[in-house]
């Protein structure tokens, strides 16, 4: 399936989450009920009565990224894929009325869902805005901190989305986002199926391959530090109902599939930058 196919199922989808969050009672990691291992028990009682239930029931992450990322009253933040805006209003009250958050979405319902919840927290320094987070609608050197929940793994084209991330990253500016990542081989029969690319585990990267990446993009000081490991049973919730022949997958994959909070920094001073002083002298 191409990236541009891998998008648009993938829009739908989250999309159909968003309308569906506003009738149904519980929340899941996504469009299916597969992720139920990954989302579940990711904020703290306090984080969740300061929320209105609308957001809470469209909390499809796999992780807490506010509470990992340190965030310092006065930054600004960028929250890449931000759903019904869950991270984008725990961040917002983390920042205070001086700091201001940017929450990022491509899906028309999350963006609506999103500011509803905006309204009702009463949250005043988030902007939510549309648009791919391959190509972030945002100047380059315009943010303190990006942060991101389960969402990287979504794209087909995650090289661009951690570039994407770097440009708009001031120097030493933090990456800070929670992701599914692999820390092992994963069964073809599994990366082909796109529902669980919808659901967060298809598209995860191996911890060797999301290092690589954001070296690649310019990123130092890069830590992958594991926060929940999905055992057989997990596995086991993950696959079924996908037409995968459970029994024989889910041992190949127990283990192998984590949430982890991923770190990293943008260097005070770029290559670019030094290249360009020489230049100068």
């Amino acid at each position: 399936m191409s990236a541009e196919n891998i998008r648009v199922v993938v829009k739908e989808k989250y999309g159909q989450a968003a309308l569906r969050s506003q009738t149904e009672k519980s929340s899941c990691c996504g469009p299916t009920s597969c992720c139920d291992p990954i989302t579940s028990n990711l904020y703290s009682e306090q984080e969740t009565l300061e929320l209105p239930e609308l957001a809470l029931r469209a909390s499809l992450g796999c992780g807490n990224p506010t509470a990992l990322a340190e965030l310092k009253a006065g930054e600004s933040v960028l929250d890449l894929g931000s759903g019904g805006g869950i991270d984008v209003l725990l961040s917002a009250k983390r920042v205070g009325p001086q700091g201001i958050v940017y929450g990022l979405d491509m899906t028309d319902e999350m963006l609506a869902l999103a500011r509803e919840n905006q309204s009702k927290a009463g949250v005043e320094n988030a902007r939510f805005l549309k648009g791919e987070i391959e190509n972030i609608p945002l100047p380059d050197d315009s943010v303190d901190v990006v942060i991101s929940n389960c969402v990287i793994n979504l794209s087909a084209d995650k090289d661009r989305v951690l570039r994407e991330a770097y440009r708009v990253l001031r120097p030493g500016g933090r990456f800070a986002v929670s992701d599914v990542v692999v820390t092992g081989e994963v069964p073809a029969e599994i990366r082909r199926n796109v529902e669980l690319w919808i659901g967060c585990i298809a598209g995860a990267l191996r911890d060797s391959d999301y290092r690589r990446k954001l070296s690649a993009a310019g990123f130092r000081n890069i830590d992958i530090e594991p926060t929940r490991i999905y055992d057989i049973e997990d596995a086991r919730q993950f696959l079924a109902g996908q037409g995968i022949d459970v029994d024989a997958i889910a041992p190949q994959v127990a283990g192998k599939f984590t949430s982890a909070f991923i770190r990293a920094l943008k260097p005070e001073q770029t290559p670019e930058d030094a290249r360009s002083m020489r230049n100068q002298a």
